[in-house]
């Protein structure tokens, strides 16, 4: 995880056309963690939101081929149960509840060692990208956390 670049996901370690599973390891440190909080550091919740999208959106990047980009647009109903420290080992999955009419919808969760941290249902809407850099910038990020999609024409 690179909380700084907003690089929440490490790996894919599963995905289907309806769900996807990754995790994601906290870092030991980040500058983060200097304000969030000092001699006390936690991840904060809506940087968990935050990886629980990257995880939805990755999915609907997968099932749409990198023909679109998904844009979180609405948070429902996130709970948070626990606190997350560094050097944690989070498992993040996402499934697919809707997908159409220009708009997706995924319930997201985090859980550690099988315990549920967080989860939410998230809406995005999904769009043509925006500039050919963004879908190059996709494709090359989805690579390298093993999730492959088809190579730009």
């Amino acid at each position: 995880m690179r909380l700084e670049y907003f690089q929440m996901i490490d790996r894919v370690t599963a995905v289907d056309p309806e769900s996807i599973a990754a995790e994601a390891i906290v870092p030991a440190a980040s500058p983060v963690f200097e304000g969030h909080f000092p001699g006390h550091p936690l991840v904060p919740g809506v940087l968990l939101v935050e990886t629980m999208a990257q995880a939805s959106g990755y999915l609907l990047l997968a099932r749409a081929g990198f023909a679109r980009m998904p844009f979180l647009s609405t948070i429902k109903e996130a709970k948070f149960r626990t606190f997350v420290t560094p050097e944690t080992r989070l498992e993040v999955s996402a499934r697919l509840e809707h997908d159409g009419s220009g708009y997706a919808v995924t319930k997201a969760a985090i859980t550690v060692a099988g315990k549920r941290i967080c989860d939410a249902e998230l809406v995005f809407r999904t769009l043509p990208f925006p500039a050919p850099e963004l879908e190059a910038a996709m494709r090359a990020q989805a690579e390298r956390i093993g999730l492959a999609g088809p190579s730009a024409s």
